[in-house]
């Protein structure tokens, strides 16, 4: 299998799960057919729109090839129609998105060096590809962006992006490392989840309140 080969491969893949994800959220929300499936849509391409944007891939891929708005449009009508048989939608839509997000980061970063990009910029590159579409689905559906919480999420990103910067410098972006980028990355996240691993938050004191003097009370 070529390396082309198994970047689209990874890049439908996902685009299958992103898709998914954002579509199991809309339907926790009440969202009807056509929420769920545009909301599937954006978590399932706004990473990769994004990256394209960047890389100079005009059009980006999103809307150049027809199998990137098809998988997305019909894995969030599978799941609008087969939610009452998935049991636990947070746990599906959590392990979902753990999968996107490393599927995405990795496939991001490793067409942004293909693009020449310096491997710093490419490492930012795929942390926004993989974020991107979580980003896009929680804006849609009310909550606060996951990234944007203590959780460890765009950290485990950067983390899988660095390793396959490394990879690629080392000649070893070939498929077995990096899946075991992509694990990585997914096994942080829901290490991270499980553990309840946070990163630190700044601690607001509440303001100081006078003391009133002896002629004041």
């Amino acid at each position: 299998m070529t390396t082309s080969t198994a970047l689209l491969i990874a890049d439908l893949v996902g685009v299958a799960v992103f898709a998914a994800s954002g579509a199991s959220a809309a339907v926790a929300k009440r969202l009807d057919l056509f929420g769920v499936v545009f909301v599937g849509f954006v978590a399932a391409l706004g990473g990769g729109i994004f990256r394209g944007l960047v890389i100079g891939e005009m059009p980006p891929l999103a809307f150049a090839d027809w199998r990137y708005a098809t998988t997305a449009a019909v894995t969030a009508g599978a799941v609008f129609w087969l939610h009452p048989q998935l049991a636990r939608l947070r746990t599906t839509v959590l392990l979902l998105d753990a999968a996107g997000l490393a599927l995405f980061t990795v496939t991001g970063t490793l067409k942004a060096l293909d693009a020449h990009v310096p491997p710093v910029g490419a490492c930012v590159v795929g942390m926004l590809s993989g974020i991107g579409g979580g980003l896009g689905r929680d804006l849609l559906t009310g909550e606060i962006p996951v990234v944007l919480r203590r959780e460890i999420y765009a950290v485990a990103a950067l983390a899988g992006a660095v390793v396959v910067a490394v990879l690629h410098r080392a000649g070893q972006a070939h498929s077995a490392p990096l899946l075991g980028a992509a694990v990585l990355i997914f096994g942080l996240r829901m290490v991270a989840l499980r553990r309840r691993w946070t990163v630190p938050v700044a601690t607001l004191r509440p303001p100081r309140t006078r003391d009133p003097g002896p002629g004041q009370r």
